[in-house]
Formats: C-alpha cells, structure tokens, sequence
C-alpha cells in the first residue's frame, strides 16, 4: 500500500480553498495508475479569519489541521508534514495556482527515476501566467541556487513538489515563511539527494497575493546563501575570492605592461590601481582561504568527513586545499625573496622609482603565502580535533557495547544459578 499526503497550507483563502480541494481529490483515479493506492488531503488552516476552517471542515475527504493563530507559509507546511501518514508527501498552494492534476506525473517521475524529491516546475517551458517580475525573481534564485550549489535546477522556489517523508531529517530545519521552498532545494542538493523536475503550468491565483516581490525576495536570496554557507562554504567564499583575485590579475598584468613600455611615474589613477590591485589580491586569496576554512569548522560540528569544495565535489579526485601549507610557504618565501632583492638593489644605489613595483609585488605574494599557511595550519587543527570526536564517540560506543554484552552475560549466568521449579 502506497500513500501520498498532499498538505495545503491556507491563510484566509475562503474563495478558493473549496476548489483546489475537489481538484486534489478528484486525481485519486489517476494516481492509483501510477501505484499510488491511498490519497490523504491535509488542509493546514494557519489561523486564518475568514471561512477557510468551515469550508475545509464541510469537505469529504479531507483532514483539517489549525493553527490557533498565523505561524506561516512555512510553519504550515511543517505542521502538515508532522501529521502526514503517507510515505510520499506532497504541496501545493491554496490559491489555484499549481495544478493538482499534475501529481501522477510527479510520482510516475519519482518512481522511474528513484527520486528523492521531484519539483514541479514552473519555469521549465509548460504554458505559465506568472507575473513578469516573479518570473525574473524566480529566475535570479534558480541561478543563484545553482551557482553555490554546483547545480542544475530551473526553479527552486516551486511551491508544488512531492517527496519521500523518510528524507524530512535531512532536510530540517526548514523556515516558518514562504522561504521553505528555496530552503529545502538547497538543503536537498548539499544533502546529495535526488532532487529532478516535471514541468507543470502555472495559473493566475485566485485573491490576492500575500508575497512581497522585494521583501520576500530578500529573504529568499539570503536563505539560499545562508543554507549553502552551512553546508560547504568553500563554494560561495570561493567563488567572490577567484573574482576578486581575477580582477587583481588583470589590473597586475596591465601594470607590468606599463611599466615594461617604460613607464615608471605614477598617476592618481594609478596610484588608485596600485592600491585596488593590492586590496583584491590579497583579499581574494582570503576568502578563498577562509571558505576551505569554514568547511572544516562545518565538518566538525557536522561530525563527516569534508566532502565538498569550490567546485561542489574535489575536482580530479584531489582535495586542493590540503596543497595550501607547501604552496603558502612557496609564495611566502618567493615574495620575501623579491623584497630582500629589492633592498639589495636600493643600497646598491636603485632610486623608489625603479624599485616600487617590486616591493608591492614582494607584500602582494609574502601577504598570500602567509594566508595560505596559516589558513592550512587552522584545517589540519581543525581535521585533527574531528577525527579525534570521532575516535571519541566510536570508542564509548564499543565501551556501551562492551558493558550491555557483559550485562546480557552476567543476566545469563544469573538465570542459570536459578533453581528450577
């Protein structure tokens, strides 16, 4: 016997509730077809002041949870997953928006593909009446939820979407508001589920909206990255550090062909460039540092092994930042070569003129090296402290093991001694 629960979250939504209802129930026929024997509609009223509660109340088969007052797209939905019996768990808004008739298609997805959660999504060519200004938004979350995530998704803020309620652990904690959505696809995706998408049509709701284009859209985008940032920091850290250290190169590069054109003053622009040069080398080498640091940190209160990076999985099988501590010291002591050549070259009678683009390279380089030194001595410190909360654990798990078998032994020999009746 398969169930899926379907949850609705609804907050006064009197004037459609009673329909996407009978829309939901009436594809019971066509879910059995796709294996699916058993149909559980849970409305979740979220203290709503209308007659959505009586409307969901009056409706035959379906279950109705309430909240005493407004916790929150979010919290509703959580609320609807606690209560659900069903082994797939499905949403949808209240609003009409998302077409309930696509729930076969969700599970017949699932089901061939041995997905964990299957989205249906509005942004992947089926017929769409959303508004322009959500569309762009919801087109700004997807790339951004695929760039820090290594990804390939077209609309990770889907409110329609079924999945397995074995995974809801990995997936928790999820938001109380309407960013739950772009939470759980990017918590799905580091958590190395199988997340696919079905194409579905999305319709004008019916009232009005209560999502806020540039309030909510805030919040979405800030959740997506504080999500990401607790999973592999490497990868956002990383990539605004190779920015950073690109455009430092090109400034470098366009610095050294002044200079070799024998150009040797410098302009307030210049002087500009110099000193964004030094500020974004440096600094990009920093975050990247940072990023593979934090990655640590995340491992060890995670208690796994670092499995991710700047690329979203080790590229070619290497880990590159266990090479920081010999690369650090490499360009540490190349830098502190270029400035000590410097000095040697000012006593023997070399004018600052000459000299200033290699004592700005010497500090660039010593500053990096430094960076990438210390920044591999805190990742090894950091490997070392979860390796050894590992042994830790695994050592007073073998000693509980140790004390309930000696415990079991002793019960045993005890019901021996005992005379028989």
């Amino acid at each position: 016997m398969t169930t899926l629960s379907v949850v609705i979250p609804a907050y006064n939504e009197e004037d459609g509730i009673r329909s996407i209802m009978e829309r939901v129930l009436a594809v019971r026929d066509a879910l059995r077809e796709v294996g699916v024997d058993t149909l559980e509609l849970l409305v979740v009223d979220d203290g709503s002041s209308d007659r959505t509660a009586e409307l969901v109340r009056s409706q035959p088969g379906a279950t109705l949870v309430q909240h005493a007052k407004n916790g929150g797209y979010g919290a509703a939905l959580k609320t609807g997953f606690a209560a659900a019996s069903g082994e797939w768990v499905g949403f949808l808004d209240a609003d009409g928006t998302y077409p309930p008739e696509y729930f076969p298609a969700l599970v017949k997805a699932a089901k061939e593909q041995d997905a964990d959660l299957v989205i249906g999504s509005r942004m992947a060519g089926a017929e769409s009446q959303m508004p322009i200004t959500r569309r762009i938004g919801n087109i700004i979350f997807a790339r951004l939820v695929n760039i820090i995530s290594a990804s390939n998704i077209t609309d990770s803020a889907s409110g329609m979407r079924i999945f397995k309620k074995s995974i809801l652990a990995q997936l928790y904690p999820l938001p109380d508001g309407l960013n739950l959505t772009p939470v759980m696809s990017t918590r799905a995706l580091h958590e190395r589920l199988k997340m696919i998408e079905v194409p579905i049509p999305y319709s004008e709701r019916i009232g009005r909206s209560k999502l806020s284009v540039v309030h909510d859209g805030m919040r979405f985008g800030q959740s997506i990255v504080w999500t990401a940032l607790n999973y592999n920091p490497a990868r956002p850290f990383g990539l605004m550090g190779m920015v950073s250290f690109g455009i430092a190169a090109v400034i470098g590069l366009a610095l050294i062909w002044y200079r070799l054109q024998g150009v040797q003053n410098v302009s307030p622009l210049g002087a500009f460039a110099l000193f964004s040069a030094l500020v974004l080398s440096v600094g990009g080498v920093m975050l990247i540092a940072l990023g593979f640091s934090f990655n640590y940190f995340v491992a060890l209160f995670h208690k796994t092994p670092v499995r991710q990076g700047l690329w979203g999985k080790p590229l070619f099988n290497v880990r590159w930042e266990q090479h920081f501590g010999w690369a650090g010291v490499t360009i540490l002591l190349l830098g502190l070569l270029i400035g000590i050549g410097s000095f040697v070259a000012t006593l023997l009678g070399a004018t600052l003129m000459q000299l200033w683009l290699y004592y700005l390279t010497s500090a660039v380089f010593s500053l990096m090296g430094l960076q990438l030194l210390v920044s591999w001595v805190q990742m090894q410190t950091l490997d070392a402290l979860r390796i050894r909360e590992d042994l830790a654990a695994s050592d007073l798990l073998g000693k509980e093991t140790t004390s309930q078998v000696e415990t079991s032994r002793s019960e045993i020999r005890t019901d021996r001694l005992q005379p028989q009746a």
